[in-house]
This record gives C-alpha cells, sequence and structure tokens, in this order.
C-alpha cells in the first residue's frame, strides 16, 4: 500500500524556510542608521586620540567661523549593506552640511573596515563648491594625499593633510561671507573706543562716591557692573565658536568622489 502524501504539510514547511530566509536577508540588509551631527568630527570607531579629535575640530570650526563653509568627517566601521556612495548621501542629507541657499558643505567619511568593493573613502561636495571641488580633484585629495599615509596606519596624518587639501581647494573660489564674522566684526570695531570712556566714567563714579561715603565708602560695587558689562561684551563671541553646531541647511547631489587605500 502507498505511502500518502500531505501537501498541506509541504506548504507550510516551504512557506516556514520562505519565513526564515526572508527575517534573515532582513537582519543582513538593514541599513546602518546616520549618528547625529553634534561636532566636525564624529569619530564612532576610536580611530582618532582625543588630542587628535581636539586638534582637528577646532581646525574645522575656526575655518567655518572665517569662511563659513561647513567641512564634517565621520569615521566609521562600515557601511554594508551600502556601498560608501549610497550611506554617504544619506549622511549628507540628513546633516544637511554648509549654508542654506550657498550650498557650501563638503562632507568626508571613512569606513575603515569597508570590503573593496564597497569602497572606504568618499568626499561628498555640497552644489555650492563642486566648481571648485570637483569630482577629479576630491579623487586626487583621496589618493594621493589621504590614501598614502592610511596605507602605513598614520590616520591622523592623513585626515589632517587631506583636510588642509581640501581648505586649501576651497579658498581658491571666493564664497559669500561668513555673516557670523562680518556681524562679530562690525559690532566689536567700535568697543575698543569705548574703553577710555567706560574708565574715565568710572573715575568719576569712584570719586564722587569715595567723597560721598568717606573713608568706608563701597565704591567696589561700581566696578563690578561696569566689569561685568565688559564681560558679557566679551561673552558675544563665543556665540560664533565652535558649540552648539549643527548643518546650516545646504544641499548635494551625488558629487565628489570614492576611494581606497
Amino acid at each position: 500500500m502507498g505511502t500518502k502524501s500531505h501537501p498541506v504539510w509541504h506548504f507550510f514547511l516551504v512557506l516556514a524556510f520562505g519565513l526564515c530566509f526572508a527575517l534573515y536577508g532582513h537582519t543582513q540588509t538593514t541599513a546602518r542608521p546616520v549618528p547625529e551631527l553634534k561636532a566636525h568630527i564624529t569619530d564612532e570607531i576610536g580611530l582618532l586620540t582625543l588630542s587628535q579629535r581636539q586638534n582637528l575640530e577646532k581646525y574645522l570650526a575656526d575655518y567655518e567661523q572665517k569662511t563659513g563653509n561647513q567641512i564634517a568627517v565621520l569615521l566609521i566601521d562600515n557601511t554594508a549593506p551600502e556601498t560608501i556612495e549610497q550611506y554617504s548621501i544619506r549622511v549628507a542629507d540628513q546633516w544637511k552640511l554648509g549654508r542654506k541657499g550657498i550650498d557650501d558643505g563638503v562632507l568626508l567619511i571613512v569606513a575603515k573596515n569597508n570590503p573593496s568593493g564597497l569602497r572606504r573613502l568618499r568626499i561628498e561636495t555640497g552644489r555650492g563648491v563642486q566648481g571648485v571641488l570637483t569630482d577629479i580633484r576630491s579623487k586626487q585629495i583621496l589618493q594621493d594625499i589621504i590614501a598614502p599615509y592610511f596605507r602605513q596606519n598614520h590616520f591622523y596624518d592623513g585626515l589632517a593633510t587631506g583636510i588642509t587639501a581640501i581648505t586649501a581647494t576651497l579658498d581658491k573660489e571666493t564664497f559669500p561671507a561668513n555673516e557670523h564674522t562680518d556681524r562679530g566684526k562690525n559690532s566689536s570695531s567700535w568697543f575698543p573706543l569705548l574703553i577710555p570712556i567706560l574708565f574715565f566714567i568710572f573715575i568719576i563714579l569712584r570719586s564722587r562716591s569715595s567723597r560721598r561715603l568717606g573713608k568706608h565708602g563701597h565704591w567696589g560695587t561700581t566696578g563690578i557692573i561696569l566689569g561685568g558689562g565688559m564681560h558679557d561684551r566679551f561673552r558675544d563671541h563665543d556665540d560664533f565658536g565652535p558649540g552648539g553646531f549643527s548643518g546650516g541647511g545646504g544641499g548635494f547631489d551625488g558629487g565628489g568622489a570614492s576611494g581606497d587605500w
């Protein structure tokens, strides 16, 4: 007597295997999340020491303060399952580096453990800088400047030299002035002229207070007020420093270049 087949059980068995493969495939193809933008240098893999990261951060913050151009560096383990091009444009779209309407942002990504097929270096250029920081120039910076250092595991030297090459290239183009810098200059250009006047007023107030209150008069409060005012005036410049870093609304369209080492 022949063995009866069970088509229903076969169907459920095939369906179970299909679900398993689907779940496995989903875990393998989940896109890597984009990290939050908090600074010019985002090092998720500890590629740099604290002092190295601080040096690069200060350089890029000062450069943004001077020119308005925003350059950010992202150091990650890998971009799998995406290529570095796919991942970097997602990062650029989310971070929005560069000034809105000027689009003068630049993103440098290092995916240290990417396989060769996904590439490990990428410069993503905002629309506004592509005339000077061309795809060819970006490729040269990656392959001729950064990669030789990386092949010797000199990552800080490669990044520092590469970033310098990027800023030197951008300096060949004339971009709209940084409003923050100009406002700081305009508001502070006349302030030194007030110092002699404030000092003269301080002397007069102190003299009057001394005569009115006698030997034990408390004129120090006036000094605190004036001193506090001067302190607040200088503190205003801190608003244009590297603190509170965020993208300025710049746009990207996939321009740039990728490389390896």
